[in-house]
């Protein structure tokens, strides 16, 4: 019997179409031609399409949501891979390292980290920090911080004694006030994180495992 190389199954948000990464291309692509000219589809659905670990050239990948959609019938919303390109990889390996910086940032003065970072020391007054993941600080965090530069709403801003003029996570910003309630009571071990609302929120540190469990795979009880 012909090993099939094109699976689709439904799901509740559509179709998840999966295609063998083993076998030479142009079989895959006669296969998936007959699989969508079958039919047997009412309006219009979702299409997740699963290429494993088969490495597609751009104009590759192009070719084959062209074929899924070409019916008018499927529409192609997410595509997935086990396979990355060394740019991509160079980027979570950035993503990923952590930087230190020991000492004072003073006013006027920014310190940059493609990753997290962790601030030995106080943010004063116009100081920033910028990082493409998390903030850290040992000491007192009064200047500018913002997380997730390039887009990460999972990063958070941590600092030993919370007090900053603005927070930026990603793309949420908020002008801080010392009247809020939290930061007026509890300046000391706090941390801000956007929450399931898309806000900036502010909590104890010692909710960080709770709030961010990925935040780190290690730790005590």
């Amino acid at each position: 019997m012909k090993k099939q190389l094109v699976h689709m199954k439904g799901t509740k948000d559509g179709l998840v179409l999966r295609l063998d990464d083993q076998c030479a291309y142009a079989e895959l692509v006669e296969e998936l031609e007959k699989k969508v000219s079958e039919g047997g589809i009412d309006g219009r659905v979702n299409v997740s399409l699963d290429i494993g670990y088969r490495y597609l050239l751009e104009h590759q990948k192009q070719e084959i949501i062209k074929i899924i959609e070409q019916p008018g019938k499927m529409v192609v919303s997410k595509v997935f891979s086990n396979v990355i390109t060394v740019d991509e990889n160079n980027a979570k390996i950035k993503e990923n390292q952590c930087d230190t910086y020991v000492g004072i940032v003073r006013s006027g003065q920014v310190i940059q980290a493609p990753g997290d970072i962790i601030i030995v020391g106080d943010v004063n007054p116009n100081g920033k920090i910028e990082a493409g993941g998390n903030i850290f600080v040992l000491g007192k965090l009064k200047g500018i911080a913002h997380a997730g530069i390039d887009g990460n709403r999972e990063a958070i801003v941590a600092a030993s004694w919370f007090e900053p003029t603005h927070v930026y996570i990603a793309d949420v910003i908020e002008v801080m006030s010392n009247e809020k309630p939290i930061i007026k009571e509890h300046a000391e071990q706090l941390f801000a994180y956007i929450n399931k609302n898309g806000n900036i929120s502010y909590d104890r540190l010692q909710e960080v495992r709770n709030i961010r469990p990925l935040l780190n795979t290690k730790g005590g009880s």
